[in-house]
């Protein structure tokens, strides 16, 4: 089907939605104390679909106040879900009055894990109608590898009006064997929400291994899935005729601890990442270790002691257990900091290192080889400036640029911030930082 959307068209969507907030950070602040690390994002977005695939009662825990998920029970709830908070991060969830299988327009063009309610809403109508996936910049990418492997699962699909419209050819998922050309963790959960219910056994090879797939598989199988072989690269999935609601946690987020683990060094602050998995930031932490970074890990925290002085390296990014994508930006403000010169290799999404033109106008030595590869020089003394957030985790980025720097800079766009990261102000501000949100 290719790429049939606009690029310019959503992106004047997004800055429909502006609501011209912005940050006024003072930099240079001594910072201190603890970080509670929120649900992750990326987990949560896709165990809301997951209820999709049973009538019965789903409770959701640790669920992140974020944009992002406000836009998915909005979704949801114009499906004919009813979703009710039943405490201040839990959410009740029944989807046995679902008659709607056409997603909202604007709401799924705000959501890339949009796509995601595919499956089930095909397991459930026999079809499914929705716009391109959207998202942050970044969250606009083709969508050519989830029409491949719903085709390959016997999805005949057609575009008319700007819209996907998908149907079963006979009336059910039909078992296959998978592989996958490239890693997706978005597409890899896509084919799990289709598989477990459809006709016969599903063979899948090349899949992702990041933690938020792995709890998926695992949830699916206490639904009454039969997944085999979780947590290698090839599964086995059995398909059967009905799965049970579930009770569910939202797993840390890995890349919002990782976020302030680089805040923490880049400011010399002494910080304890608290109610966060070490075992999902075993690259990070070798990152921040070959740098000269002392920290202390625990079972569910990490103690970040202050230093005066790191050393450069390089990072390259990586599908899990590699150094995460959404880690790229906040560790490369770390290395303006380190003395000598490292290397940044984006291999995940191209286009992803353009921020650093925002970065070198604070005062950093960047050099930008090609949209994939970036050398930076350091350290150097970043200035304030008024900049506009590019998306999210450019903008966690560049709040740690603020932070680092001199004088009060001005971020503007930080709406596109608060899809990824709860309360960031907040947390910011309880270990001593001077940040304001305007507007």
């Amino acid at each position: 089907m290719g790429n049939k959307f606009d690029f310019l068209t959503r992106l004047n969507y997004i800055n429909l939605k502006d609501t011209m907030s912005k940050f006024e950070i003072i930099g240079e602040q001594k910072l201190s104390g603890e970080i509670k690390i929120s649900g992750a994002k990326n987990h949560a977005l896709k165990i809301f679909p997951t209820t999709l695939l049973t009538d019965e009662d789903c409770i959701i825990n640790n669920v992140p106040d974020i944009e992002d998920i406000k836009n998915t029970i909005s979704l949801m709830e114009k499906l004919g879900s009813k979703i009710t908070k039943i405490g201040n991060n839990s959410y009740k969830i029944n989807n046995k009055n679902v008659i709607n299988f056409e997603l909202d327009n604007l709401l799924s063009r705000r959501l890339r894990t949009s796509i995601l309610m595919i499956g089930p809403l095909l397991t459930r109508f026999k079809k499914a109608i929705m716009y391109h996936p959207g998202g942050c910049v970044i969250g606009k990418r083709p969508i050519d590898l989830f029409e491949d492997l719903y085709q390959e699962l016997g999805t005949k699909i057609d575009y008319k009006n700007e819209k996907y419209h998908f149907s079963l050819i006979q009336n059910k998922f039909i078992g296959c064997k998978y592989i996958f050309k490239k890693i997706s963790h978005t597409a890899t959960e896509a084919i799990l929400l289709s598989a477990v219910l459809a006709k016969g056994k599903t063979t899948v090879i090349n899949i992702a291994l990041e933690p938020e797939v792995t709890h998926m598989a695992e949830l699916l199988n206490k639904m009454g899935a039969k997944i085999k072989g979780i947590g290698g690269s090839t599964i086995e999935i059995e398909g059967v005729k009905k799965l049970s609601g579930f009770n569910t946690d939202i797993i840390p987020d890995r890349i919002e601890a990782g976020s302030f683990l680089a805040l923490a060094v880049a400011t010399k602050s002494h910080l304890t990442i608290t109610h966060c998995n070490p075992d999902h930031l075993d690259v990070p932490l070798k990152i921040l270790e070959q740098i000269g970074a002392k920290f202390i890990v625990k079972n569910n925290s990490i103690e970040v002691l202050p230093i005066k002085n790191i050393k450069a390296t390089d990072i390259k990014t990586h599908e899990y257990p590699g150094f995460p994508t959404d880690l790229q930006a906040p560790f490369l403000i770390l290395l303006t900091q380190a003395q000598g010169m490292s290397m940044v290799h984006e291999t995940i999404y191209e286009g992803r290192l353009f921020y650093i033109d925002i970065i070198n106008k604070m005062g950093a030595n960047i050099v930008l080889c090609d949209p994939h590869r970036a050398i930076v020089n350091g350290p150097n003394q970043l200035i304030c400036k008024k900049i506009q957030s590019p998306d999210i985790r450019a903008g966690m980025a560049l709040i740690i640029a603020a932070l680092i720097a001199k004088g009060q800079t001005e971020i503007d766009h930080v709406e596109l911030i608060d899809r990824g990261y709860e309360s960031i102000e907040k947390k910011l501000i309880n270990i001593g930082a001077s940040i304001k949100r305007v507007g």
